[in-house]
C-alpha cells in the first residue's frame, strides 16, 4: 500500500511538472495579437473606408514578424437592419478585392450591401497588402502560359526547363520570405483574426471560384465562426490541392465542353454568331486557328498593341471570352473579323488575359496566381511526368491542350512549400451552418462535376444549380441579372439563412444573341491561365 501511495505521489508530481512545461508563463500571450482597425475614407465610391491590419507572417510564431493586410469596407446602406460583416473574395489565387469596392462601393452588390458591411480584403501577398508578390515578369513571354505554347512537335525539354527555372528564380529572388507563408490556410487564419478585430462572433462569407477553396478551408478550420457561406463557381477542393494534375486536366475538359456549347449556339443562329462558320462554326474555328498559325493577321485597329495575331493568341482570347456568356457576342464578332483578316478584337482579349499594360509594365496577377498555387498544391517533382502529361493533353484536349501538362512543369520545379498549408479533410460538421454551393452546368473553369465532389466531401452543404454557361452564377445586378432565380435564392440565404430546397435548379437569363448585359466589372479580367479566376464581367464591344 505504501509503495502504491509513493508511486501515486510520484506520478502526480510528474504530471504537474509536465503540465507546467506545457502551460504558458503568467502574463504570456495566447495566440496572435488582435489587430486594431482604423478605418479612413478612401477610393472613389461614396462612404467607402479602408484600413490596414497587422497579422503574423507565420502563425507558428504569432508574435514574431508581421505583414500588412489592406481592407476596404462598404458599410450597410440600411444600418438600422444591419446583420454584420460580409467578407467577399473574387477568386484567383492572387485576385484582388479591395479596389473593386473602393471604385464601386454599394453599387457592386446593392442587395447584399443593404444589411451587411461588405469587406473586401486583399489576401496576404496580393494587391495593396504588403509585401505584395510581383515577379516583374511578362506573362506572355516568361510566365507559365507563355507563348509559343509547347506541343510534342516543338518540345525542347532543356529549353523548357531553363525557361521555367528562370521564371521561378526571378519570383523567389524578388519576393523573399512572404512566399513561404501565402497558403490559403493562412488567409483563412487572417480572416478569423479580422473577425475578432471587428468584434463579431460570426462572419458571413461569399467566395467566387478559388474563393470557394478559401471558403471550404475556413469552414473546415473554423466551422462555428460563420453564420452563412456562399461558394459560387466551386472548386473540387480535395482534387485542387491534392491531385492538381488531374484537377487541371478536368478543367481543360470543362473548357472544351463550354466551347462546344458556344459552337452549338452559333450553328443554331448564324446571324447571332455574326455569320461566323456559316452553320459549321467548329470546322471554321479549327481552320482559323490553323490559318493563324501559318499566317498571323493584323491587329492594326488596336493602336495600343497592333502586333499580328497568331493561333495561340486566338486560343487565349477564346478562353477569356468563355468566362462570361455575355462575352459570346464579342467572341463571335472577333472570330468573324479574324476570318476577314482583322485581329483587333482577338489582340485586345489576348492582351487583357495576359495583363499587358501597354506602358512597359505587367499586371502581377499571373505571378501571384502561380506562386500561391505552387506553395501549397501537391505537385510531384518528376520532370518526365510533366512531359508525358503534356503529350497526353495534346492528344485529349483539342483546343485547350496548352492548359495542362507542359505548363505544370513550373509547379514541379518549384522548391518552396508552406508548412502551414491545409490539404484536408474538407468537412463541415452537422453542428455547423450549411454552406450554399452554387454551380453552373457548363462552367468552363470549375466544372459542374467538381461541385458535386465538393458537396460530397463537405457532407453538410446544399447545392443550387444554374443551368447555363460561364464561370459563376450570382451577379447581384438588379437590372440585368445573370439569373434572377439564383440571385433571389442567394440573397434569401445570406439575409435569413433560408436554404433553397434540395435539388433546386435555376435557368440563366443571360442569352445569346442578346447584347451583353451591363454587369458591373467586379474585377478586371486578368492573366493567370484557365484555373479559377476572379468573377469576370462581359467584354465590352470595341468601337
Amino acid at each position: 500500500m505504501k509503495g502504491s501511495l509513493r508511486r501515486s505521489a510520484w506520478l502526480a508530481v510528474a504530471i504537474c511538472a509536465f503540465l507546467a512545461v506545457l502551460a504558458p508563463a503568467a502574463g504570456a500571450r495566447q495566440g496572435p495579437t488582435v489587430p486594431k482597425l482604423d478605418w479612413q475614407v478612401c477610393g472613389e465610391a461614396a462612404n467607402v473606408t479602408c484600413t490596414t491590419a497587422q497579422v503574423p507572417l507565420d502563425y507558428d510564431k504569432p508574435n514574431g514578424k508581421s505583414i500588412e493586410l489592406f481592407l476596404a469596407k462598404s458599410p450597410a446602406t440600411d444600418p438600422a437592419h444591419r446583420i454584420g460583416s460580409l467578407f467577399i473574395n473574387f477568386g484567383g489565387p492572387g485576385g484582388t478585392t479591395a479596389q473593386t469596392f473602393e471604385d464601386g462601393g454599394a453599387d457592386v452588390f446593392p442587395a447584399l450591401n443593404k444589411r451587411f458591411d461588405i469587406i473586401g480584403m486583399d489576401p496576404r501577398g496580393v494587391g495593396q497588402s504588403k509585401p505584395s508578390i510581383d515577379c516583374k515578369a511578362n506573362q506572355e513571354t516568361e510566365g507559365i502560359y507563355s507563348q509559343p505554347f509547347t506541343t510534342p512537335d516543338n518540345l525542347n525539354p532543356r529549353a523548357l526547363i531553363n525557361k521555367d527555372l528562370h521564371y521561378i528564380g526571378r519570383c523567389i529572388a524578388l519576393n523573399g520570405q512572404i512566399l513561404a507563408h501565402v497558403s490559403t490556410a493562412n488567409v483563412a487564419r487572417d480572416i478569423d483574426l479580422l473577425r475578432q478585430a471587428l468584434g463579431e462572433s460570426k462572419i458571413t462569407y461569399f467566395g467566387y471560384s478559388y474563393g470557394t477553396f478559401l471558403g471550404a478551408t475556413y469552414a473546415s478550420l473554423f466551422p462555428h465562426n460563420y453564420r452563412a457561406m456562399v461558394l459560387d463557381g466551386p472548386l473540387d477542393a480535395d482534387s485542387y490541392i491534392n491531385e492538381p494534375l488531374d484537377d487541371l486536366s478536368a478543367q481543360s475538359s470543362g473548357f472544351e465542353r463550354a466551347l462546344g456549347h458556344f459552337f452549338q449556339a452559333c450553328a443554331a443562329d448564324v446571324a447571332a454568331c455574326r455569320g461566323f462558320g456559316s452553320g459549321d462554326p467548329r470546322d471554321a474555328y479549327d481552320q482559323l486557328i490553323e490559318q493563324l498559325d501559318s499566317s498571323p493577321i493584323s491587329a492594326a485597329g488596336f493602336p495600343d498593341d497592333p502586333r499580328p495575331v497568331d493561333g495561340d493568341d486566338a486560343l487565349i482570347a477564346t478562353a477569356l471570352a468563355l468566362y462570361n456568356k455575355g462575352s459570346w457576342p464579342f467572341l463571335a464578332q472577333a472570330l468573324a473579323d479574324a476570318t476577314h483578316g482583322d485581329g483587333t478584337r482577338l489582340r485586345f482579349a489576348a492582351d487583357l488575359y495576359y495583363g499587358n499594360n501597354f506602358d512597359g509594365t505587367f499586371d502581377p496577377g499571373g505571378d501571384r496566381y502561380f506562386t500561391i498555387g505552387a506553395i501549397e498544391q501537391q505537385y510531384p517533382h518528376d520532370v518526365g511526368l510533366y512531359l508525358r502529361a503534356g503529350k497526353r493533353s495534346w492528344s485529349e484536349h483539342e483546343h485547350t491542350w496548352w492548359n495542362n501538362g507542359y505548363v505544370e512543369l513550373n509547379y514541379g520545379l518549384w522548391p518552396i512549400h508552406d508548412r502551414d498549408a491545409f490539404d484536408g479533410p474538407f468537412k463541415v460538421p452537422g453542428s455547423s451552418v450549411t454552406p450554399l454551393v452554387v454551380a453552373t452546368t457548363y462552367d468552363p473553369a470549375t466544372p459542374y462535376r467538381g461541385a458535386k465532389n465538393l458537396i460530397r466531401d463537405l457532407g453538410n452543404a446544399r447545392l443550387l444549380t444554374m443551368r447555363g454557361d460561364g464561370h459563376t452564377a450570382y451577379s447581384g445586378d438588379p437590372v440585368a441579372p445573370n439569373s434572377a432565380c439564383v440571385d433571389a435564392y442567394v440573397e434569401g440565404y445570406v439575409n435569413d439563412g433560408t436554404l433553397p430546397p434540395a435539388g433546386t435548379k435555376c435557368t440563366q437569363d443571360t442569352g445569346f444573341p442578346a447584347p451583353a448585359p451591363q454587369a458591373k466589372a467586379l474585377t478586371t479580367p486578368r492573366i493567370g491561365g484557365l484555373r479559377p479566376q476572379p468573377h469576370v464581367a462581359p467584354l465590352a464591344p470595341l468601337r
